[in-house]
């Protein structure tokens, strides 16, 4: 978690990095459940003190706050809206967003077997070749690999 938290912080996400470190909290998440329970007369007693009590309020006050953005739009905000409209463009958009043609863009799909038509989308192709539209886009956006 503090490996791939670290990692994220400083936007360096590749391969599993973010689908490891989601993953994993819940791992801490079940082992911080185990810890309290096995230890839950030092917890309770932990809590008797204004110490706890006030540990507890500042974080729990911590969490709260970041749930508001105050007017900041941020980048996890706009992840899935963004990801939406991109599957649901037809790829000839698609290739005007890279600045590269429609038919360059079908080359590169087909090279990767995907056989599509400028005015289908990422998520037409990806139901009819029964694979996942975010390949595809990966596919689209993504470098070729040397």
């Amino acid at each position: 978690m503090t490996i791939t938290g670290i990692l994220m912080f400083f936007d360096i996400v590749p391969g599993y990095v973010a689908f490891a470190h989601e993953w994993f909290s819940w791992i801490f998440v079940i082992g911080s459940i185990a810890h309290v329970v096995v230890n839950l007369r030092s917890f309770k007693n932990h809590l008797k003190s204004d110490w706890g009590r006030s540990c507890v309020a500042v974080f729990s006050i911590i969490v709260a706050v970041s749930f508001f953005s105050w007017g900041h739009i941020t980048m996890p905000q706009l992840k899935w809206p963004i990801a939406e409209a991109l599957v649901n463009a037809p790829i000839a958009a698609l290739a005007e967003v890279k600045r590269t043609e429609p038919d360059a863009l079908l080359r590169k799909l087909e090279k990767q077997g995907f056989s599509g038509t400028p005015d289908q989308s990422v998520l037409e192709l990806a139901k009819q070749y029964e694979t996942d539209a975010f390949h595809l886009l990966g596919v689209i956006f993504l470098p070729d690999e040397k």
